[in-house]
């Protein structure tokens, strides 16, 4: 038996497939779970804003935020199949960065368009200038 038969025949099947205890393991089962709560996540949420549940429009928006939020975790698990353990962790600290600084990028633009209005001087003139406003002066010959 040549070195190369002997490889193949200790371990390494004829598809090329290698299981390794980090890699996802996908299951109908799992994906079912997934597909049964994303329903749930978006039927409850429909029916609050259409059924008119909840009156004041703050809660609203924070109650919709959260299953959405909900959602998004459930989606990452059941369907990108992400825990701490694939890849030895990357996909999922990568995954944290990216939340971590679109949610900064998102809170400073919002702060910035917020108190733009109230931080930009009140009238845009110059001193000593007529304000924009008035009539301009009368030209005598």
């Amino acid at each position: 038996m040549s070195a190369q038969h002997a490889t193949h025949a200790h371990g390494h099947d004829d598809h090329g497939h290698h299981h390794d205890a980090n890699e996802p393991h996908s299951s109908f089962s799992g994906y079912m779970t997934g597909f049964v709560l994303s329903i749930i996540l978006t039927a409850i949420p429909f029916w609050l804003v259409m059924a008119k549940v909840i009156a004041d429009r703050n809660t609203a928006i924070l109650v919709l935020g959260a299953f959405a939020v909900v959602q998004i975790l459930v989606h990452m698990v059941c369907f990108l199949h992400m825990n701490g353990k694939v890849q030895g962790g990357w996909t999922m600290l990568s995954t944290i960065f990216t939340v971590v600084f679109v949610a900064i990028a998102i809170t400073g633009t919002l702060w910035v368009m917020f108190h733009m209005n109230s931080n930009m001087m009140p009238d845009h003139t110059m001193p000593g200038m007529a304000p924009a406003s008035a009539a301009p002066a009368a030209v005598t010959p």
